[in-house]
């Protein structure tokens, strides 16, 4: 079997079957999984704008800094996956573009 051959019958394997994702919406967001997990986000800058934000909620009862934390807490890990996607998404770009000016 040539390299051809072998491409076009790992193409069709691929097609054949469901890719299973997990929890995954795509390979994208499991790309971005796998980065959080090797390399934290969870810097000094994020730990000071947490403290300052619990320290602005101080005096409120938990259930009701829950109902402002948790929204917070989505938005910044929506907009930081999003950032994330769309940083490979140029990356691809770029490189497609660098093959083609070849």
């Amino acid at each position: 079997m040539n390299m051809e051959e072998y491409i076009r019958a790992l193409e069709t394997y691929v097609a054949s079957r469901r890719l299973n994702l997990g929890d995954g919406e795509s390979v994208l967001s499991l790309l971005y999984e796998a980065y959080g997990d090797i390399n934290p986000m969870y810097d000094d800058q994020i730990k000071a704008d947490f403290a300052e934000l619990y320290h602005a909620l101080n005096g409120m009862p938990l259930q009701e800094m829950d109902w402002i934390i948790n929204p917070v807490c989505t938005l910044c890990r929506d907009h930081e996956r999003n950032g994330f996607v769309h940083g490979v998404l140029v990356g691809v770009r770029l490189a497609q573009e660098g093959k083609n000016d070849e």
